[in-house]
């Protein structure tokens, strides 16, 4: 069984690599790393399929640099020191360093990341690292001040057909088959600029070649063969995100329609539903709230119909919840309190509890005050009292602000109430 179509035409030379010029261009930095041989530590960010990971291969080939590669899903700090040993040990009869290369570094946790220093600083190993995240965020400082960063840009138009055409020419496989490109516009917008799609799709359209007739590809044949892209949505890849984080926004923003539509392209995708009524039940929490507690009841009673139901009737649940909450007046009150009230709680743990609000089970804890002078709200008049809830320390602290919306209103009224004299006693 031969090699998937990307990965037959993953380039050995910086000749033959299609795409990110201002990094391997004539001239631009990297071109110039091959030529003088002096190699830093880099981290290649950029988008998925753009050819971070062929451009640390090739890279490695250009220099004769022993190469070692990782991913960062599924190796831990053990697999990181063992193959920096090899890779030192490889080092010692080697005329130049290893190179190590780690995959999704940003999914790299603080201590992993950690492990890398050492051999980093000492010269043991030269770090390539790719990510699809910005290193600002997901690297640590350490690391970071180590390393160089070089941006890698969306494939162009003009780059990706290119990738079709050396294919059809270059690939043993393709080259057998009679092939004529009609149109590179579905193919282009399926892939999403993304050229290990490109190369996938190529692949399951040519495949459908029958005998020693001429296959022409154009755009219905495409759409027809992928299947409306059903096989090409990656749930665990850069789509995955962009897609919720639209939907999210979309309806936070009270946009119903392409709350909607953002729906629309996950389900058609394969998304799991569960996963995508999970972040409907957040949204209802955060940035409903209050302005709307029934928001979150009708989140979660999305939720629970989608488990017992099942696709496809489910979406019809599903659309309902989004178009309820996108039409939803909204409140991020809860979500900024419980923040503000976590953050005190750090710069002021363990304040001592005023001793009128302390359970006091026994004798001895009455005796040492646990519980005096507490007031009974139901004893006074609308049921309320004023008195100090919180510690003294922190007494003038207030966490819940809220919102400038009808529900929330009477909630002020009732905060009010706390800053006035006692009129109850």
């Amino acid at each position: 069984m031969s090699a998937p179509l990307a990965e037959r035409m993953r380039p050995s030379t910086l000749n033959d690599y299609i795409g990110q010029s201002h990094l391997v261009g004539p001239g631009a930095v990297l071109s110039r790393v091959v030529e003088t041989g002096s190699l830093p530590s880099f981290i290649l960010w950029g988008p998925p399929g753009v050819g971070k990971t062929t451009l640390a291969h090739v890279i490695s080939l250009e220099l004769k640099r022993p190469f070692y590669a990782l991913s960062a899903i599924n190796s831990g700090v053990k697999d990181v020191r063992e193959t920096i040993e090899r890779a030192g040990n490889s080092g010692l009869f080697a005329q130049s360093t290893p190179i190590l290369f780690i995959d999704e570094i940003h999914r790299f946790s603080k201590s992993q990341q950690d492990s890398l220093l050492g051999a980093v600083e000492k010269g043991v190993i030269t770090l390539i690292g790719a990510t699809t995240e910005n290193p600002s965020f997901e690297v640590i400082p350490a690391l970071l001040s180590r390393c160089q960063v070089y941006v890698l840009q969306h494939l162009s138009k003009e780059d990706l057909i290119q990738m079709v055409n050396n294919a059809l020419v270059k690939d043993a496989l393709l080259a057998e088959k009679k092939i004529s490109i009609a149109s590179y516009d579905a193919m282009i917008r399926l892939s999403g600029g993304d050229g290990r799609k490109l190369y996938n799709i190529l692949e399951i359209v040519t495949s459908q070649l029958d005998g020693n007739s001429t296959l022409i590809i154009d755009d219905e044949k495409v759409n027809s063969i992928i299947m409306q892209n059903l096989s090409l949505y990656d749930k665990d890849g850069e789509m995955h995100y962009d897609l919720i984080s639209a939907f999210i926004k979309s309806m936070r923003g009270s946009h119903p329609d392409a709350s909607l539509y953002y729906m629309a392209r996950m389900i058609e995708g394969g998304e799991d539903p569960l996963f995508i009524c999970r972040r409907m039940i957040v949204l209802a929490a955060e940035d409903i709230g209050l302005a709307n507690p029934n928001a979150l009841l009708i989140a979660n009673a999305c939720y629970q119909s989608v488990h017992q139901l099942g696709m496809p009737e489910s979406r019809i649940v599903m659309a309902e919840a989004a178009l309820y909450l996108a039409c939803s007046p909204k409140s991020n009150s809860a979500y900024m309190a419980i923040e503000s009230a976590l953050n005190t709680v750090r710069q002021h743990p363990n304040v001592p509890i005023p001793m009128h609000l302390r359970n006091a089970p026994t004798s001895l804890m009455k005796e040492l005050g646990y519980g005096t002078n507490y007031k009974y709200a139901h004893d006074f008049k609308g049921n309320f009292v004023a008195m100090e809830y919180l510690p003294d320390q922190i007494k003038d602290a207030q966490f819940y602000v809220p919102g400038q919306n009808a529900a929330e209103e009477r909630n002020q009224t009732l905060i009010d109430r706390f800053r006035q004299p006692d009129k109850n006693t």
